[in-house]
């Protein structure tokens, strides 16, 4: 069993609308699980769900081995939770309110890990900074900072880099690998693919309360992952002669060019045979070009079959 373990999850509310529909996902212990999906595809409400904050209308949840229901202290003490919403007091310096947060879980004063949590998140200088002079970048490093001061086993991160400029982005990606070498299990949500791909171990699909698929980012690349190869021509074409459009070439914009998708995997691509009819329809090539999908052409296909 993973650090969180999710069984037959699923949420209704009194409308009849089904936010989650029989969620089942296994968490491993200091791992960097992404969950991909667009705007209200149940991303929010599983996390809510996991950290206590959404009551489940079926299923269970454990959190290192706690059931989030019959033992709520005991899971609620082992997780962090970064919200979308910035939602801090405005008044108050950065250092009391990281204090009061890892008070309120009943840890004693230690400030010397809390100085060490907040030079690693470039907080340090901010400390006695009033919350409302800060940038919107650094109120959301006051978040995490927040989330991590009762020292959690799990740091949950609901759309952690919506609205950040890419500066931020980036820098928020490295405190996130810095926290899994800290051991530090975490499950963050994003509609970035780029986010995924850059920093996760495993990328779930979520769409319309379900989970399409839960993977490893580079088997979910490889399997899925189709490669183009792009034939430049000297002279461009108006239509693909017939024998190569029955090899499913393609013209490009512009008609400049031919594509051919083919798997990248498969012990035999059919370049060679694709070149050769090519050069038999009397056309000159200019350049040849090979490109992966990426992770948003897996996803946007994914999206597109359960739509």
């Amino acid at each position: 069993m993973g650090i969180v373990s999710v069984q037959n999850l699923t949420k209704s509310y009194d409308g009849g609308f089904t936010a989650l529909k029989g969620v089942s996902l296994e968490i491993e212990e200091g791992e960097i699980i992404a969950l991909l999906g667009p705007n209200g595809a149940g991303k929010t409400t599983l996390i809510s769900t996991i950290c206590g904050i959404t009551r489940p209308t079926s299923g269970t949840v454990t959190v290192g081995g706690y059931d989030i229901i019959t033992a709520y202290r005991g899971a609620r003490n082992l997780v962090g939770l970064v919200p979308q919403e910035i939602s801090l007091e405005p008044f108050e310096k950065v250092i009391n309110t990281v204090r009061f947060s890892r008070g309120l879980f009943g840890k004693g004063k230690d400030d010397a890990y809390l100085e060490k949590l907040l030079r690693q998140l470039s907080l340090w200088d901010k400390k006695d900074s009033k919350v409302m002079t800060l940038s919107g970048g650094m109120k959301r490093r006051v978040l995490i900072a927040k989330a991590l001061s009762h020292e959690p086993r799990v740091l949950f991160l609901d759309e952690p880099t919506a609205g950040v400029d890419v500066e931020l982005r980036k820098d928020m990606w490295q405190i996130v690998s810095e926290l899994k070498q800290a051991g530090v299990t975490i499950i963050l949500t994003t509609h970035y693919i780029e986010e995924a791909e850059a920093i996760a171990d495993r990328i779930g699909v979520i769409n319309k309360g379900e989970i399409l698929l839960i993977e490893d980012k580079d088997a979910l690349m490889a399997r899925m992952g189709q490669k183009h190869l792009r034939i430049d021509l000297t002279e461009p074409l108006t239509e693909v002669p017939k024998s190569l459009a029955k090899q499913g070439l393609t013209l490009a914009t512009g008609g400049h060019g031919l594509i051919y998708t083919f798997d990248a995997n498969a012990e035999r691509t059919g370049i060679a045979r694709i070149l050769a009819e090519v050069h038999k329809a009397g056309l000159q090539l200019a350049d040849l070009q090979t490109q992966q999908s990426s992770l948003e052409d897996i996803f946007v296909d994914l999206v597109k079959e359960t739509a």
